[in-house]
């Protein structure tokens, strides 16, 4: 799941960015308007978060942008401005939901996962499966062959990139792009380390492993032994 800030205030952007990743979402952070309104209209996300005050585009102008151009992207409004006008306003030009500052990043968690449920019914689908296994992505539950697999976070973005994927080989680069949201540094073995550990959940207790690595490209959600 992929996250658009457009916060221009670094303290709380490095403070949702913290949460936002260690809950296990990727997140793209943007402190200028205009340019986030760009990444709006070409990136792909699942929800935006979005202050009002903002350099060189202001929030709502950048609501009116993307409505206007049809973009469903589920928007909370992030704002200093308590007053119910203040809240109407923001709702009818086009905000899915409204949160004051200052706030709890539980409560902008809930918000967001809200936010995705609503549009996972009718966009996505809530769980994906790939032959005994499944996973749950709103609970972000994994279930394998009826027994259930307590996952780390990033252990569950991965996952569920790999089930996105199964049957096609994903390479480093690909996975750290997507899953930590780094540019691909090929010292690093994060990924590698990960893997590990996800191996050890998923396919140590049964029969057939699911996880392949295919030497000098990458790895392969697949049924079936290496």
């Amino acid at each position: 799941m992929r996250i658009l800030l457009i916060e221009d205030d670094h303290i709380i952007a490095d403070f949702i960015q913290k949460g936002m990743k260690e809950a296990g979402f990727t997140i793209d952070h943007f402190d200028d308007g205009s340019i986030g309104l760009h990444a709006a209209l070409t990136g792909s996300y699942d929800v935006g978060i979005l202050d009002l005050m903002l350099p060189h585009l202001d929030g709502l102008s950048i609501l009116d942008q993307l409505r206007k151009d049809k973009k469903s992207l589920p928007i909370i409004i992030l704002s200093a401005k308590r007053s119910v006008d203040d809240r109407i306003q923001g709702l009818r030009h086009g905000g899915d939901d409204y949160l004051i500052k200052p706030f709890s990043f539980s409560e902008l968690l809930a918000r967001v996962e809200s936010l995705l449920r609503r549009a996972q019914h009718v966009l996505e689908p809530t769980s994906l499966t790939f032959q005994d296994l499944s996973l749950d992505l709103l609970a972000r539950t994994v279930v394998r062959d009826g027994i259930k697999i307590e996952l780390q976070p990033k252990e569950f973005s991965l996952l569920e990139y790999l089930v996105r994927n199964a049957g096609h080989v994903v390479s480093k680069t690909m996975i750290m792009e997507r899953v930590w949201d780094y540019n691909f540094d090929p010292g690093t073995n994060v990924v590698e380390a990960r893997i590990s550990k996800l191996r050890e959940k998923i396919d140590k207790d049964f029969s057939a492993p699911l996880i392949h690595t295919i030497r000098g490209l990458g790895y392969v959600l697949k049924g079936g032994h290496d």
